[in-house]
């Protein structure tokens, strides 16, 4: 039995669920998971269904069937294999926090991705990457050379064949060229102290300030710095007895978490695009979501 996924998002209008659900038992095929939003304020549609092709129905004779309902509902859609594991270019700098944990989802299977490379401007996780048998790519960035820098990354985005970039405490600012082009497909991760704590050491400010939450936020790439669609955010409970260097350890926590369950949502097409905003669609009961990795 096949398994596939479908997304759809269009304007919204009477039949879009009875057209869907009519064409999959057309094509014999069942619902095993099912999602969807009615944005009043937008009137769009937003669905994701995961189906079983009980009567051996392909997946070009599902898309091909599919694009006449699609037209007629003016329909962003596409119908994918659900076990298909989404190609993931991972970019950090000197905070490996983030990364060694997307290393170790991955390794063990409860992150669906297949990471293709990761880039640094530093040489500091090489050692770790190569014994993943991933590879490493060390892109010098200064002032002077980051155009030139910034080419020999989207060289590596295409030679890779990556689908996503995650931004794993990654700290130089991409370009509004790079960030057009792969729209949708940048995940950063930052502590949610922005704006209140900008510029160098945020956990030291927030201490200072004795602030009793700590968190982070997991968003989409814009050419507007740190403003762009929020897909995850958490935060942890914080006390005058802690020192900074538990603030930085427990954000730490969070980054890694959020990030994950970012990207976790991203790969399983569960994040839809609403304007400035998201919609994040939760895993179905009893699935991984994660969360934790113990």
């Amino acid at each position: 039995m096949s398994k596939f996924c479908l997304t759809v998002s269009c304007p919204a209008r009477r039949g879009i669920v009875a057209a869907i659900s009519g064409f999959l038992a057309e094509k014999g095929c069942s619902i095993a998971d099912s999602a969807q939003f009615d944005d009043p304020d937008t009137r769009h549609f937003f669905t994701r269904i995961s189906l079983e092709s009980e009567e051996g129905a392909s997946l070009e004779q599902l898309q091909q069937g599919f694009t006449a309902i699609a037209n007629e509902f003016s329909m962003q859609w596409a119908i994918r294999p659900e076990d298909e594991k989404m190609k993931v270019l991972i970019m950090v700098s000197r905070y490996g926090h983030c990364l060694n944990d997307l290393l170790y989802r991955s390794r063990i299977g409860t992150l669906p991705i297949e990471i293709v490379g990761v880039v640094s401007n530093h040489m500091d996780y090489q050692k770790l990457v190569v014994n993943n048998d991933i590879p490493y790519h060390h892109v010098k960035v200064t002032p002077e050379n980051k155009a030139e820098a910034e080419a020999q990354l989207l060289n590596i985005v295409e030679e890779s064949g990556a689908e996503l970039i995650v931004l794993a405490r990654y700290m130089q600012i991409l370009s509004d060229v790079l960030c057009q082009k792969m729209s949708g497909r940048i995940i950063n991760i930052h502590h949610s102290f922005l704006p209140s704590f900008k510029g160098a050491n945020p956990y030291m400010q927030a201490f200072k300030k004795g602030v009793k939450l700590i968190g982070a936020t997991s968003h989409y790439v814009t050419a507007d710095l740190d403003e762009g669609p929020i897909i995850e955010q958490d935060t942890t409970r914080v006390t005058h007895a802690q020192s900074p260097a538990d603030y930085v350890s427990l954000g730490q926590e969070v980054e890694s978490s959020v990030l994950a369950r970012a990207i976790h949502a991203h790969v399983n097409h569960r994040v839809f695009m609403n304007g400035d905003k998201t919609i994040v669609f939760p895993p179905s009961p009893g699935s991984y979501s994660a969360t934790s990795i113990g």
